[in-house]
């Protein structure tokens, strides 16, 4: 019935400790039970002992007639002969007369007229065992003269058989609740542990089938919204965004050869046109050629240079070449390098370098220049002709804001959360590998500062670049505790 796993665990470790706690009370309502009764039937013999003293007051100090007839008359007329037995004894501990009319074995241990004998009070109760094997619940009385002999005793014998058949029975009605109760939490766990290991399984099967690669496997529903529920979703939305990310893996990989194959072609093909030409190409041409090789190739060393990027980022080696840069500078540089593109796309890229210093920044300043060069570049490419990127520097104290504004033609709402994800691009008319933006917002981070985003569909982008400002106090505080 039961199968191995977290089923076989469960059935060690709870049922074990069920069943043992259940023993536990069994054991200890047993006794409880079992002192209850014989406690019960020691304090009625010794209420009877405590009687005989009122019922011998009589009796004379100088005979023992008076206790025999006494003895007698008791035993005759005690109403409770079907529940004890009342024997009289001699002084020396020998039966002369019962309430059944015979006589025990001579051979029968009494320790209760032994232990009376020498009890202050003249009475003990004790457990014995009769010769027969029944055992048997004894109290002895010790009858005394006026000074002090002893006269003789009554003796109580009740048998334990029917207490101890009553004890058994508790017993064997506590054992038959302590086994129900075991067999309903073995059912009610059974089907608590499939609730868990059926769900478990499906999990299972389903990572198998994403570690395979299959992420269009059923999504996993749960019946339970607890913690199973949770990581059933968990699955669900690992599933999906595994999905996603393989679809963006394949999509990048599609674009990255494109962007490859481009300028290659061009390279190639103008490398043949002019080894075919040899020396009979006139300059004009070979200018021409010479110029888009180089253009591609720049190209080319620009989308080597944003997957070696990616890759020191995802692996932790990216390193920081810091120093005290002038952020303006940096920035009119890079504006400087793309100006002459601008005009030969008719767009309009301005910026105006204000004439009051801004505080220095601690930062890699070709870094930096890269992130600028990314961002004004996918500006202009977003642009369309006639279009405007401004460019912006603002001094904010305790940092610097660049902000990059264009018309192009804005994100969607729905892809602005995913643009600076690696290799997620919104727009799939426009050039470009999708992790350029991802490597500039990385470069930021690194530099303490945040690049964020606002955009809208056909109200153009503006992108704002925050980088502190190298504080020089601060500087001196971490020298001086080094």
């Amino acid at each position: 019935m039961m199968t191995s796993g977290i089923t076989k665990r469960w059935l060690l470790n709870i049922l074990s400790v069920v069943a043992l706690i259940i023993v536990a009370i069994v054991l200890c309502l047993s006794f409880m039970i079992r002192a209850y009764y014989y406690n019960s039937v020691e304090q009625s013999i010794s209420v009877r002992c405590n009687e005989l003293t009122k019922v011998f007051d009589e009796v004379d100090s100088d005979t023992t007639t008076d206790f025999l007839t006494t003895a007698q008359q008791y035993i005759e007329d005690f109403p409770d002969k079907k529940q004890l037995e009342l024997q009289s004894l001699n002084s020396v501990g020998r039966v002369t007369l019962t309430s059944t009319g015979f006589l025990p074995d001579e051979k029968e241990e009494m320790p209760d007229f032994d232990e009376a004998l020498k009890s202050p009070n003249g009475y003990a109760v004790c457990r014995s065992t009769l010769t027969s094997g029944e055992k048997v619940f004894a109290g002895t009385k010790i009858i005394t003269s006026q000074d002090g002999t002893v006269l003789g005793a009554i003796r109580y014998v009740t048998s334990l058989s029917d207490i101890n058949f009553t004890i058994i029975a508790y017993i064997v009605i506590f054992s038959l609740i302590g086994a129900i109760i075991i067999f309903a939490v073995l059912i009610s766990g059974r089907f608590f542990v499939r609730s868990i290991v059926g769900p478990i399984k499906e999990m299972s099967q389903t990572a198998r089938n994403i570690a395979s690669g299959d992420f269009e496997t059923t999504k996993i529903t749960s019946k339970y919204d607890d913690e199973i529920g949770d990581l059933a979703e968990s699955i669900n939305y690992m599933a999906h965004e595994l999905k996603q990310t393989e679809q963006l893996k394949n999509d990048f990989i599609s674009r990255v050869s494109h962007e490859l194959r481009t300028p290659l072609t061009a390279i190639k093909g103008w490398s043949e046109t002019m080894l075919l030409t040899g020396t009979d190409i006139d300059q004009g041409t070979f200018k021409k050629g010479m110029t888009i090789i180089l253009k591609e190739s720049g190209r080319l060393t620009s989308i080597v240079e944003e997957l070696l990027d990616i890759s020191r980022i995802q692996s932790g080696r990216m390193k920081l070449m810091t120093e005290k840069i002038d952020l303006v500078a940096e920035l009119d540089e890079a504006v400087y390098m793309l100006k002459e593109r601008s005009i030969q796309e008719r767009k309009h890229l301005m910026f105006d370098s204000p004439i009051e210093p801004f505080p220095p920044v601690m930062g890699d300043k070709n870094r930096l220049r890269q992130v600028f060069l990314n961002i004004i570049d996918n500006a202009l490419k977003y642009t369309p002709e006639g279009g405007n990127v401004i460019v912006q520097i603002l001094n904010k104290e305790t940092n610097i804001e660049v902000l990059i504004s264009d018309t192009g033609c804005g994100i969607a709402p729905e892809d602005l959360p995913k643009v600076k994800d690696k290799f997620y691009k919104a727009n799939q008319n426009v050039g470009g590998s999708g992790i350029g933006l991802a490597v500039a917002d990385e470069i930021v981070q690194m530099h303490g500062g945040t690049l964020d985003i606002e955009s809208g569909i056909g109200v153009g982008t503006t992108v704002k670049i925050s980088i502190p400002v190298y504080d020089e106090s601060q500087s001196k505080e971490d020298k001086g505790e080094n």
